[in-house]
């Protein structure tokens, strides 16, 4: 990469819930991005078609798989030599996929290594010698995974994501852990349902427990720690009404990670860590964590209160992750 010369990046899952914010945030940000996706068929939603559209119309290079999206080894080697950075924002159902990925970051690491020893032959690929990826960063976006102890389900979800960081340490690949916490409104929008004409609002556990409830940023600002209990009195109070709060206690949500049929029992787990038992906000950073907001003092970022505000006029559809 010339000097002064932009990373490219590559993400897989560009076209996700999170992975679209990351790549209009990439190509705002001047980096030329490229995204691996399955091609537009007539089986293609309306709403991805347009988001492809949208893509290519600011720049997006789009990289299409015509496999299974990680089963064209040779294409993910090829377009890896074309990029810097990689980030990963695929759901639960491919987190041990990006071992694929993993794979062929290690295939451009060996040939140009052996290319670089040799000097014999060129490499199976068209591609410049001196061009080395600069980082990583897996799918995690979400809980530190190395420190909560959550119901099994969830706890089996995150070993998935521990192994891929185990991987990635172990090989020595450049990375980034990105705990991202309840960032992106995802859980905001969850427990108030503002696209909704609602009474009633749910409740897990007491309410009390506080949490991070970051609005699109990285970061875990002191304003947008908020307690169950809280977000709901200020949403009452943008929205001039009193909602019937409906408590879901702690045992019926164990209850329910044990008998609901996986993978739906992951979502349960999840909100009984996070509401519950309050373990994102347990711990403090250690010696080797940043916090994202000490990186970006001058980032202004979208507060709880401002966020209900946006609600207010432009409530956001409901959403879930994808489990399956």
């Amino acid at each position: 990469m010339a000097l002064g010369e932009k990373s490219k990046i590559l993400i897989f899952g560009g076209t996700g819930y999170i992975g679209k914010f990351m790549v209009k945030a990439s190509i705002f940000l001047g980096y030329p991005t490229y995204v691996y996706a399955r091609p537009i068929t007539p089986q293609t939603t309306p709403s991805k078609m347009d988001l492809h559209k949208d893509f290519q119309s600011v720049g997006v290079t789009i990289v299409q798989t015509y496999r299974e999206e990680l089963n064209e080894h040779e294409k993910i080697v090829s377009v890896l030599w074309e990029v810097d950075i990689v980030i990963s924002m695929l759901a639960y159902p491919q987190v041990l996929d990006q071992l694929k990925i993993i794979d062929a970051i290690k295939v451009v690491d060996n040939i140009k290594q052996f290319v670089q020893l040799e000097q014999q032959q060129p490499p199976p690929f068209n591609i410049f010698l001196h061009h080395h990826l600069t980082r990583f960063l897996p799918s995690d976006f979400g809980c530190e995974e190395n420190r909560v102890t959550p119901l099994a389900p969830f706890q089996d979800f995150l070993d998935k994501k521990k192994k891929i960081r185990r991987v990635i340490e172990e090989i020595g690949i450049p990375y980034t852990f990105v705990s991202a916490n309840c960032f992106g409104a995802y859980f905001v929008n969850i427990l108030l349902r503002p696209h909704e004409k609602q009474d009633d609002i749910v409740v897990y556990g007491s309410g009390k427990a506080k949490e991070h409830a970051t609005v699109l940023s990285f970061i875990g600002p002191q304003k947008n720690i908020v307690s169950q209990l809280e977000l709901i009195s200020l949403w009452e109070k943008k929205t001039n009404r009193s909602f019937n709060t409906v408590y879901v206690p702690e045992e019926e949500l164990v209850r329910l990670s044990k008998t609901t049929p996986a993978p739906n029992n992951i979502p349960v787990s999840i909100l009984h860590n996070i509401f519950v038992k309050g373990e994102l906000m347990n711990f403090g950073l250690g010696e080797d964590d940043i916090e994202a907001s000490g990186l970006y003092p001058d980032l202004e970022y979208t507060t709880i209160d401002q966020l209900l505000d946006i609600f207010l006029v432009n409530p956001p559809k409901p959403t879930i992750t994808a489990f399956e």
